[in-house]
């Protein structure tokens, strides 16, 4: 079974985990970042994570696994394989996250939503939308790092590699500005 201990080593090594000052999606800034998409870079570590969220829903009776593009596309994939069952991913179109490309989802499917990062959950919540919608059942969420520290509910079952909480400051009260001057380095993916 894969442990906090082993997830922390594995991010270290990869150089997931970052140390400085950094503009987050919120807008706040953090001592931290961790850019978990690197991750996905080491098929090895993928597999050994994915592996270990996947045991825990092995009796769980997934049929299907979707990942919201573009974090959840490779952690989806791997969970699936080891679930053995199909995968999907959906995907932003004009702005809101939908199913393309000729996807969908069975009516009564039990499904595992998969994702990279989570903070506040935003993309996940609308991953499970679009399942309740095509009536299918959302089984429950896998992730390989949890920001929230837990706080994010889904209504469903919830399991990370890793539970941190992201320690932010306001802009104008943040100590890092005075440390390292108001510059902090902005490396996500989505624009604010």
């Amino acid at each position: 079974m894969l442990n906090k201990e082993r997830v922390l080593e594995i991010l270290k090594e990869t150089n997931v985990l970052l140390e400085g000052h950094f503009l987050l999606t919120s807008g706040r800034h953090s001592n931290q970042y961790m850019q978990c998409a690197k991750i996905l870079q080491y098929p090895w570590y993928t597999e050994e994570i994915a592996g270990g969220l996947a045991e825990a829903f092995q009796g769980d009776k997934v049929d299907l696994v979707v990942g919201p593009a573009m974090g959840g596309i490779i952690l989806a994939y791997e969970m699936a394989r080891k679930l053995k069952v199909m995968n999907i991913f959906a995907e932003r179109e004009d702005g809101k996250m939908t199913l393309r490309r000729g996807f969908s989802i069975p009516k009564g499917a039990r499904v595992l939503v998969a994702e990279d990062v989570v903070t506040t959950g935003g993309s996940v919540k609308e991953v499970i939308e679009i399942v309740k919608a095509q009536g299918g059942e959302v089984v429950g969420v896998a992730v390989l790092v949890d920001r929230s520290n837990g706080t994010t509910d889904f209504g469903t079952k919830l399991e990370a590699a890793l539970t941190t909480e992201v320690i932010s400051y306001d802009p104008l009260e943040c100590p890092l500005c005075k440390e390292y001057g108001n510059s902090p380095i902005k490396p996500g993916s989505r624009n604010i």
